[in-house]
């Protein structure tokens, strides 16, 4: 399969338009079948397994989109890459194909160098190992429909090269979306530059994005992978005028000398606000709204993951460097309650800063309600949330007096399994020993003679227990 020369077929009725990609492709060391309408690219797709497919958007018969379509109702094992031809400036086709399942466009009169880089990045797409052998961060792990959704888009989305616009709120894991896109896709061993638009002052966004005369910038610095525009609602109207020239042109201007090179990158966007309602009032650009808005995913707020937070907090944890003994920080069962009715309006950000102040505030190893101090009373956006976008900054909520929050008595119950908080039968029973074994060495001072005979074992018993857990400090 490895040796196997890959296949394109070029969908145009200009004849030298044909050749031309034919020639370019032939030194890429790739074969490629022309037809010159819709009707004949349609029996030929059926015929033969193709690498990659190329379609002119106007055909004697009809629209490239038709191709496009009937592409993406192939099979899973029949699918391809497809990307189109449209005229020069004509944003407006190269979206609606982006939208309809095309991964990239090309424009009229063709440029050699920008096909050779889009042919390679098609037939990288090509390669599953991009999506099969990578895998999530924890943050994004869970059992939750809302977590499970975004994952399957991530999935999906990664395979093409099509602009994304991830909505969500404040710390809900909008660039930890972004990042797994790039990462499970053919960019993922090249750039990905994060710009975080909210916190560059004005007057320097412009110099960061584009360079001058002596350094370039971050657009620059993409150039091969992926370039993440955070909350980017806030760019001013002159740096929105200038990032939709270069993702029309796919072309930067040196600021030393005027020279224009031909940028190859990814646009991903996040956003905590609507950016249809900036749109209507006039913040920002609606033709740069629908370049980067081409696919749209949400990254869910936590009090959609309720049930994941279990496993977000024990990840969490072990990754906040244990006090003393070497013993990773634990959740009691009411401590997993109390994030669970809190809800959490500053999500997976909020829930972080609550865990790495209990731990660093708490004597024990083991975090109970009591530790975590998080208010008592919601704060009052966290249940009226602007459902209908799903999406608001809480950033200058003020915070209420910091206490611990009554528990109800029905959720501390601490021997249930569930698959939403444990891997398995052996890792909920190895959690049950190790919270038995580490509050018991509290109780004792971590006196192991004691506690071995607190807890009705040997000490050779305690031993072996103590470093099958992980809890032995040689």
């Amino acid at each position: 399969m490895a040796d196997r020369q890959p296949i394109a077929l070029i969908i145009d009725d200009e004849p030298d338009i044909c050749n031309l990609i034919s020639m370019t492709l032939q030194r890429m060391n790739m074969r490629s079948d022309i037809a010159m309408s819709v009707a004949e690219a349609l029996r030929q797709l059926e015929q033969k397994r193709y690498d990659f497919c190329l379609t002119d958007m106007k055909l004697p018969d009809g629209t490239g989109l038709e191709v496009v379509e009937h592409i993406q109702d192939l099979p899973a094992d029949s699918a391809l890459p497809v990307a189109v031809i449209t005229a020069h400036g004509n944003m407006d086709t190269a979206i609606a194909a982006l939208k309809l399942g095309a991964f990239d466009f090309v424009s009229k009169p063709v440029n050699l160098e920008r096909l050779r880089n889009l042919v390679q990045l098609a037939l990288r797409l090509n390669e599953a190992r991009y999506v099969e052998q990578q895998e999530f961060p924890a943050l994004l792990q869970g059992q939750s429909p809302a977590i499970q959704e975004l994952r399957k888009q991530i999935e999906k989305v990664a395979r093409s090269d099509a602009p994304v616009l991830i909505f969500g709120e404040t710390g809900s894991g909008k660039e930890l979306a972004a990042r797994c896109i790039h990462q499970h896709g053919p960019r993922a061993q090249e750039p990905f530059i994060p710009v975080y638009c909210a916190s560059i002052a004005p007057e320097r966004l412009e110099e960061i994005l584009f360079g001058n005369e002596s350094e370039a910038g971050l657009i620059h610095s993409a150039h091969g992978g992926s370039l993440f525009l955070d909350e980017v609602a806030s760019l001013p109207p002159d740096i929105q005028v200038k990032l939709l020239r270069v993702i029309q042109e796919k072309r930067l201007t040196s600021q030393i000398n005027d020279s224009r090179t031909d940028l190859d990158i990814r646009i991903l966007s996040a956003s905590n606000k609507p950016l249809a309602n900036e749109v209507r009032e006039g913040r920002f650009r609606s033709d740069l709204y629908y370049c980067i808005n081409v696919i749209e995913l949400h990254a869910p707020p936590l009090r959609k993951r309720l049930e994941d937070i279990p496993l977000l907090v024990r990840d969490i944890l072990r990754r906040i460097p244990a006090k003393k003994n070497g013993a990773a920080p634990k959740a009691a069962p009411d401590a997993i309650s109390a994030l669970q009715v809190y809800q959490l309006p500053g999500n997976l950000r909020e829930l972080e800063n609550i865990l790495e102040r209990a731990v660093t505030l708490c004597e024990r190893n083991t975090l109970h309600a009591a530790d975590l101090l998080i208010p008592a009373t919601q704060p009052a956006t966290s249940s009226t949330l602007q459902e209908s976008s799903g999406y608001s900054n809480n950033s200058e909520l003020e915070q209420p007096a910091m206490t611990a929050l009554p528990i109800p008595k029905q959720a501390i119950y601490p021997g249930q399994f569930a698959h939403s908080d444990y891997s398995s039968l052996d890792d909920f029973l190895q959690t049950v020993e190790r919270e038995a074994i580490e509050n018991t060495l509290n109780e004792t001072d971590w006196n192991r003679t004691a506690a071995a005979e607190k807890l009705g074992i040997s000490f050779r018993s305690l031993r072996y227990r103590l470093k099958k857990l992980g809890l032995e400090n040689e």
